[in-house]
């Protein structure tokens, strides 16, 4: 308050004394106390008309740009957060794709190899199946020729003999006494040779 007062009474006094700031010829008008009031005028005018103009036209143009920045920097800041959030969700919904495909995929792996075990296991058992009759076939063709092997073995003995003696004599040998001779010597070692 007693600042107030005192910057005051030094306006005053300057508007007052006339005397104190005279100029004389050559000094400065603008401390000549004569031309204080057009030149206040003047100022009041000047300020006035730039306090008009800036509040009126260029300061509300000024206000509406930084309020539509602010509301576009808002707007901007929701649109990434949304996307942000939408991103996450995508990011989410990916990861359970990827999961539910790695399930999928084990589980179609684990079938195609049970699959492939099972024909496997079926196509081992036709093949041993197979195997197995082809070698019980075998042992019948076996069987049937070890039991017709001396009887043929003993004709072969017949004819060969009967030939050799032929050749060897030049006579006919009767075939029943060579028969006679190749039988009892199959008996004797019959065992040893066809298991019977």
């Amino acid at each position: 308050m007693i600042k107030k007062i005192y910057f005051q009474s030094i306006f005053f006094s300057f508007f007052f004394i006339k005397a104190t700031f005279a100029a004389e010829s050559g000094g400065m008008p603008q401390l000549n106390p004569e031309f204080w009031v057009s030149q206040i005028f003047w100022l009041v005018l000047t300020f006035g008309i730039l306090y008009l103009v800036l509040s009126k036209l260029i300061l509300p143009k000024i206000s509406n740009n930084l309020e539509s920045r602010k509301s576009q920097i808002l707007e901007n800041i929701e649109a990434a957060e949304k996307q942000r959030d939408d991103s996450d969700a995508k990011l989410q919904e990916y990861d359970e794709i990827i999961s539910k495909s790695k399930l999928e995929a084990n589980s179609i792996f684990n079938q195609a190899r049970e699959k492939a075990i099972k024909d496997i296991g079926a196509k081992r058992e036709v093949l041993d199946n197979q195997i197995d009759n082809e070698i019980a076939e075998a042992e019948k063709e076996i069987n049937s020729l070890r039991k017709s092997a001396p009887d043929k073995i003993n004709k072969i003995a017949i004819e060969t003999s009967s030939q050799l003696l032929q050749k060897l004599i030049g006579a006919e040998v009767n075939n029943s006494s060579i028969s006679a001779i190749v039988d009892d010597l199959c008996k004797r070692n019959g065992d040893k040779y066809y298991g019977n």
